[in-house]
């Protein structure tokens, strides 16, 4: 409770420092300002705000659609993309201050549970979710709900698959296909080293993003459906131990280069072909087109391994929920479209067509829209959302709470160093000890 109230005072500080220099309620200067659908006559100005500038692009394509099928309630959309930390802030203060909100936003994730607290200052989409519900993955909404209101509008699955070099592993004589359990996979991994100049894997020591999903597959997390902290359980140790494993008992991996799989050292060694496979959510398809592309046609997209015969295969990581907030003047509008741009069938396939997420509309995956062909299908091959459908009742989430972004960066900082590469302290050690850190902070 302490935490929680310096940052909010220091939020209140930042917000008296930005209006003290001229600006409005919630302000500071956008990086990215447009006006979609400004040239259409009578049209109800929504704003949106955003903190992915990308995003701009699926609101391009929707709000000229939205306009053309609804002539008698045309909008116009102005857009306006912030960094990270400053619109998650001014957001979080203008709806406490009662004005100064837009219409439409963006929310993270990992900051999503700060505008649940208390009474939500967010519309719930109730009336345009559950109708649709059974089309849809529906951990993707529980992340952004509260109360059995659904608030935050999913912009991907962020389903986790198994990225594999089917060129490292065709030289190993690896079916990959054969790959059902984490055993296989270590058992795999033995091959791979033994046969080629390559790692099975990499193992990240900035990143928790490996070990949540590996947590997740045994019906583990970071908290209970509680909110309680969970950092220390027994399927977490064990997940932590098996990747301690890896580098050492089995020698099938390295540390990751830069220490996390968005690091550019790891982009040069997964590019020159140094390791076999890496498991991250399918929006990590775009990282290999963007920097690693003399992998073009020889990474393959498979379902994670289970941890038994028989168990989950997938995760849904990351993601950004679009909210309508109460400060709005045109609630109904924004609302339906809203759920125009976030939750019909057309949407979902503009997802994958604009931005090349995986759409949380899994009725769309076997769509000709959505197997149309792309640079990702070349890529990656023609068999993408075969993966996904084959994983589609196995994509567990994850649970979010006000401590999330604390326990992230302690295992990001210290934990996963601290046994994977210094090897100060055991698995169970460790995350003893950061759950005692991340409970002192709480206090």
């Amino acid at each position: 409770m302490k935490r929680s109230l310096s940052v909010l005072l220091g939020l209140l500080m930042c917000f008296i420092l930005a209006a003290c220099n001229g600006g409005d309620s919630a302000s500071g200067e956008a990086t990215e300002k447009e006006v979609i659908g400004g040239d259409v006559e009578n049209a109800t100005e929504l704003k949106y705000w955003t903190f992915v500038e990308l995003h701009m692009d699926f609101f391009k394509d929707a709000v000229p659609r939205w306009n053309e099928l609804h002539p008698d309630k045309p909008i116009k959309l102005v857009a306006e993309t912030f960094p990270y930390d400053q619109m998650h802030n001014n957001l979080l203060l203008a709806l406490q201050a009662g004005k100064g909100a837009p219409d439409i936003s963006d929310i993270e994730v990992g900051r999503f549970p700060n505008f649940l607290q208390g009474e939500p200052q967010l519309l719930p989409m109730n009336e345009y979710v559950e109708p649709e519900m059974d089309n849809f993955i529906q951990s993707r909404f529980d992340i952004y709900a509260k109360d059995g209101n659904y608030y935050g509008m999913p912009t991907h699955v962020g389903a986790t698959v198994m990225y594999y070099n089917k060129e490292i592993m065709d030289q190993a004589g690896v079916d990959i296909d054969s790959i059902k359990t984490w055993d296989d996979y270590i058992e795999a991994g033995k091959k791979v080293v033994e046969s080629t100049d390559a790692v099975m894997t990499t193992v990240h020591t900035g990143d928790a993003t490996t070990f949540q999903q590996m947590i997740s597959q045994q019906g583990s997390d970071l908290f209970d459906d509680e909110g309680n902290l969970t950092i220390d359980s027994p399927e977490n140790i064990k997940t932590l131990s098996l990747l301690n494993d890896m580098l050492t008992t089995h020698e099938i991996a390295e540390l990751t280069p830069g220490g996390e799989p968005h690091a550019e050292e790891f982009y040069a060694f997964m590019n020159e072909g140094k390791a076999a496979s890496i498991s991250m959510p399918m929006w990590y398809m775009g990282r290999f087109t963007d920097y690693m592309p003399d992998l073009k046609g020889k990474m393959v997209i498979r379902p994670m391994p289970a941890w038994e015969e028989g168990g989950d295969r997938s995760v849904g990581i990351g993601g950004t929920g679009t909210v309508v907030t109460n400060q709005t003047e045109h609630a109904e509008l924004a609302k339906e479209f809203l759920a125009f741009a976030k939750l019909s069938k057309e949407a979902n396939i503009k997802l994958w067509t604009v931005l090349g997420f995986d759409p949380p509309r899994w009725d769309v995956w076997e769509d000709p829209a959505v197997q149309e062909d792309n640079k990702f299908y070349q890529y990656f091959g023609t068999d993408i959302f075969d993966t996904l459908l084959e994983v589609k009742d196995e994509i567990s989430g994850i649970n979010v709470t006000e401590q999330y972004p604390d326990v992230l960066t302690e295992l990001n900082t210290n934990t996963l160093n601290n046994v994977l590469r210094q090897k100060s302290e055991s698995p169970e050690e460790a995350l003893k000890k950061a759950q005692e850190t991340v409970e002192a902070n709480m206090q």
